[in-house]
């Protein structure tokens, strides 16, 4: 589990070691982000993935638009989302998305600026991590799955 790409995730996945995979991920290297880490820990999660989920479910968190609860500057956001658009060179070679399941939306919580850079290559779809903030929540989704 040295990088952080779609295929260290499934294997975390395969041995029952997702959180603990997203939590070294979070830790550090460029994709850091030790906030969404400390609020992970504060109760348990349940976690489904990675799964191709369609662009479209998706709804960021963060980026230039009023409604984002994370808000950036315009051209920031620009230069990181072309930065990261034309780097790209598989889906496979990105870490997923860490998504949170919040009654039927699929919120990205780790991953706005990538899944800009997917939509932007006209990629239809996105490698996920989602993670229910309840039993009864994972158990519902699975069975509309």
């Amino acid at each position: 589990m040295s990088g952080f790409d779609l295929a260290s995730a499934q294997q975390a996945a395969a041995e029952g070691r997702t959180e603990e995979w997203v939590q070294r991920y979070l830790a550090g290297g460029p994709w850091a982000n030790p906030g969404l880490s400390d609020g992970l820990r504060l109760q348990q999660r349940w976690w489904r993935g990675p799964v191709a989920t369609s662009v479209q479910r998706l709804e960021r968190c963060c980026g230039p638009e009023p409604q984002m609860e994370f808000r950036m500057n315009p051209e920031g956001w620009e230069r990181r989302v072309e930065a990261i658009a034309a780097s790209l060179v598989s889906l496979a070679a990105l870490p997923p998305l860490i998504v949170e399941y919040r009654r039927g939306v699929l919120s990205v919580r780790d991953g706005s600026h990538r899944l800009a850079a997917i939509v932007r290559l006209g990629w239809p779809y996105a490698w996920v991590l989602i993670w229910y903030n309840s039993l009864v929540d994972y158990q519902a989704e699975g069975k509309a799955s």
